[in-house]
């Protein structure tokens, strides 16, 4: 036992990730009755993740999340280190000799393949893609998208691929006051778009986006929801599956679709329509996108455990843009084990295994733990579950050789990397805001790198 965690020499965390499970897990770990210094990695200049990358723009309520997350970085004994890829600017065993215990909590950045022949078309992409560019995510800052067609297939049912449609119904009225990239909000009032198919797999009780993010497709100012009531005729399972006490989630879901069943005809510019029990077999097209072939599909297994069996019938939908919204997967990253198949560290409470044995002072929390599922606050006991067991392990963990953060900074400088502090993302911040308020929005974001560092060096 060594004494790490007491006030001479307090424990040494890095949180490799700053978003909501990186920040819930600083909050748990200042919780506890033990001295402890948090350095929070993000390989981004900015903080928080997928509430500033991923959360829609017209959602602003649910961004208010990071004033909590201020005041946990408001903490003495934090600091962050922005513009850091934990695996390429420093190697997980060099930064093991800086801190007791490494702790990922690095999401689930990369998309799930539908696996069907087209998929790489042009006019073929990813939702995250979508996200990202109107979010201004530096990433995805360049990203083309053809909206010329007037027609678009979402294939997903969950949240994301209710933001993506929603984002393409909007009018530029409904969006111009709200922190959306402005890149993206003047492609989107050249968008030709009219019909948009959001498409799941499965049937509507398996569908995976909350009652409120549905309900905002049925007021919208220029788009009609259109859903064939054919389409929510339910199996005998999934009947056994809705009518089970604890699934809400699913009731309020039909409910809802069955209101928007028996809408009348509008004659709004543009319809959504919302359609279930068809998989995509291939994404069709010469030079680029022009039609998507589904297979009807039929379901089979126990209630909560229904797969889509494709039944041979096939329809062919014609468009010019394609999402796949199908799910999300963590990266590796040299030096941490890796389950291939399930795109997470594999880990036991947060403890991350290797060979069935866990690795003393590396740990996981949030998606790259459990797999990509829930909404923000499913984060925080998500995080204090792995703080706990990081906790536990305390006494045994052997402490790090080298305890200054400094010098860590020092080393980084030297390989040249810029390390943004808090501070230069506070003087971001400010700025982003100051843009906002003259272009009339609540912020106007940064989207390339070296603006953010010009900020920085100003």
């Amino acid at each position: 036992m060594h004494a790490t965690g007491t006030s001479e020499c307090p424990l040494r965390v890095a949180i490799v990730g700053s978003g909501p499970s990186g920040f819930y897990a600083a909050e748990s770990l200042y919780k506890a009755a033990v001295p402890v210094r948090i350095d929070l990695f993000d390989r981004l200049p900015v903080p928080f993740g997928l509430v500033r990358g991923g959360v829609a723009p017209d959602h602003p309520k649910i961004k208010t999340v990071t004033r909590i997350f201020d005041r946990i970085a408001a903490h003495e004994g934090f600091q962050f280190f922005g513009n850091v890829q934990v695996g390429r600017d420093i190697a997980v065993d060099e930064l093991r000799r800086y801190y007791d215990a490494v702790l990922f909590a690095c999401g689930a950045e990369a998309d799930r393949r539908l696996e069907v022949p087209g998929e790489s078309l042009p006019g073929s992409h990813t939702a995250t893609e979508f996200v990202g560019w109107y979010n201004g995510h530096p990433d995805y800052r360049d990203r083309e998208f053809d909206l010329s067609s007037e027609v678009a297939v979402i294939v997903g049912q969950g949240n994301v691929a209710v933001d993506v449609c929603r984002i393409l119904s909007k009018t530029v009225n409904e969006l111009k006051d709200t922190d959306i990239a402005q890149h993206a909000l003047e492609a989107l009032a050249a968008s030709r778009i009219r019909r948009i198919h959001l498409v799941g797999r499965r049937g509507p009780v398996q569908a995976r986006f909350t009652s409120q993010e549905l309900r905002e497709l049925g007021a919208l100012e220029a788009c009609a929801p259109v859903v064939d009531p054919a389409d929510l005729e339910l199996d005998a399972a999934s009947q056994a599956e809705l009518e089970h006490p604890d699934n809400k989630h699913s009731q309020k879901n039909l409910s809802i679709l069955r209101e928007f069943a028996e809408r009348p005809p509008s004659d709004a510019p543009k319809q959504c329509r919302i359609r279930f029990l068809r998989g995509p077999v291939e994404i069709r097209g010469t030079a680029r996108v022009e039609s998507v072939v589904f297979e009807r599909n039929a379901l089979e297994g126990e209630p909560f455990h229904l797969w889509a069996r494709g039944t041979g019938e096939t329809e062919t939908l014609a468009c010019g843009l394609v999402f796949r919204s199908v799910g999300y997967r963590g990266m590796a990253i040299p030096g941490v084990p890796f389950d291939e198949k399930r795109g997470v560290f594999p880990n036991v409470q947060g403890r991350i295994i290797e060979g069935g044995s866990p690795i003393p002072g590396l740990y996981a929390a949030g998606w790259i733990k459990r797999g990509p599922s829930g909404i923000i606050g499913t984060n925080k006991p998500d995080s204090a579950e792995t703080v706990k067991a990081l906790l536990e392990d305390m006494p045994a963990l052997p402490p790090c050789p080298r305890r200054d953060s400094l010098e860590l900074a020092r080393l980084l400088h030297e390989r040249g990397v810029r390390v943004v502090t808090y501070a230069d993302w506070q003087a971001i911040d400010a700025e982003e805001i100051a843009r906002g308020q003259q272009a009339g929005k609540p912020r106007e974001k940064f989207t390339r790198l070296e603006d953010f560092l010009e900020v920085c060096r100003r």
